[in-house]
């Protein structure tokens, strides 16, 4: 398998994706309807799912996506790689129009992702990693800030207006940090990049939402563990929501 190769599909699928996005976005009407877990769905979700998928089908890869039809686990189980995506990540912001919305697509092998493009359409900001060949933004290197957990003003990713009592502890416990916010999986990769040390996720996520900034992350040198473990997201479970978990940078 020639993961360079897929990568550059990848990312030509994420870009198509954004443009078809964009269209949207700068249209009078989002078409937006509620799902059935009462979280928003456009035009533009449906329009990245499609133009995604067109990219991926050419590999023969099995692909699972947040806005396509889901394949039965008797089967998954059995998919040794699979390409997973959310073709926006992010609705709400994109509603909101503060172009904190991502597209994101992995390949996962064996529960593992092993490759991660993460597309922003309005800044056009591309990041990506393969497994073994660190982790990129616009073409640069990354790399995740080092810190102790014993550092006072360590920049934390969280909700400024929305703390709920479990992330609320996990901030008492640190020395003076300094809250910093963003939407979708931006959220993952400011601690990528390292702007951004700590990002406590103690609330649901799916397994679409975290795959592609999660290899990035770890390229870049830093964690996602299971919260109050030292296990990783594993992904393809029957159940595809995430246990809760923590982003860490890297640490000294």
């Amino acid at each position: 398998m020639n993961l360079n190769k897929l990568l550059d599909l990848a990312i030509e699928a994420a870009k198509t994706a954004s443009v078809e996005i964009l269209k949207i976005y700068h249209s009078e009407d989002f078409g937006t309807a509620l799902k059935a877990d009462q979280s928003p769905l456009t035009l533009a979700d449906q329009a990245s799912h499609k133009a995604i998928e067109a990219y991926l089908r050419e590999t023969g890869i099995p692909v699972l996506s947040e806005e396509g039809a889901q394949t039965d686990y008797a089967i998954r189980k059995n998919w040794d790689y699979f390409w997973l995506i959310d073709p926006l990540d992010g609705t709400k912001e994109f509603v909101k129009r503060n172009g904190e919305f991502t597209v994101n697509i992995a390949l996962i092998q064996k529960g593992t992702p092993i490759l991660g493009v993460v597309q922003t359409p309005v800044t056009q900001d591309l990041y990506f990693a393969v497994l073994g060949s660190g982790a990129y933004k616009n073409g640069e290197p990354i790399e995740a800030a080092k810190f102790d957990i014993s550092d006072a003003k360590l920049n934390v990713v969280a909700s400024r207006s929305h703390l709920n009592p479990e992330t609320q502890l996990f901030l008492d416990q640190l020395k003076n940090p300094q809250i910093v916010s963003k939407g979708s999986s931006l959220k993952l990769l400011m601690v990528a990049e390292g702007t951004a040390h700590l990002y406590p996720r103690f609330a649901p996520t799916m397994e679409w939402d975290t795959a592609a900034a999660q290899i990035i992350v770890t390229e870049a040198g830093g964690k996602i563990l299971i919260k109050d473990t030292d296990q990783s997201i594993v992904y393809n479970k029957e159940n595809l929501l995430n246990p809760y978990f923590l982003v860490l940078g890297k640490q000294d």
